[in-house]
């Protein structure tokens, strides 16, 4: 159930950093939903105004032998393609990306979970997770 409490759909203001400040903003909408009979847990994420091609969509499933989520995003518009492991730590959802770019580490994380809104961030390290600096927060709204 770890992603289970974000089943539903949600408004969006995301907001994308560079040097610290906020380079630009936009608002959208993420559907959260089970498939495969339960097994995994399927999102749609996209921009107000978006055209359907450019949506983007992840698919959570749960390895009950290794007690990680695998989780695996994709924006075929745009060529993103992205393999994340996800475990609860300290009251959050942390997804760190498989085979990020040299020298660098990539999470996406959950915090402030509650029954009407969650916060979203993607971060990077080039310190070998000593620092982390703020890509883009997504706060979410219940809709």
């Amino acid at each position: 159930m770890l992603y289970g409490r974000l089943i539903g759909s949600w408004d969006v203001e995301s907001r994308w950093y560079a040097n610290g400040e906020v380079a630009r903003t936009a608002e959208g909408e993420w559907h959260f939903g089970w498939v495969l009979g339960g097994a995994c847990i399927q999102d749609v994420l996209f921009r107000k105004g978006a055209a359907p091609r450019e949506y983007g969509t992840t698919l959570r499933c749960y390895d009950v032998a290794e007690d990680v989520w695998h989780v695996t995003w994709m924006q075929p518009a745009s060529g993103e393609y992205a393999h994340l492991v996800a475990r609860e730590f300290a009251g959050r959802i942390v997804q760190e990306v498989l085979n990020p770019a040299p020298g660098e580490l990539e999470r996406w994380s959950f915090h402030a979970i509650a029954a009407d809104s969650f916060v979203c961030r993607g971060e990077t390290s080039r310190d070998g997770g000593v620092t982390w600096v703020l890509q883009q927060e997504m706060r979410a709204r219940w809709r």
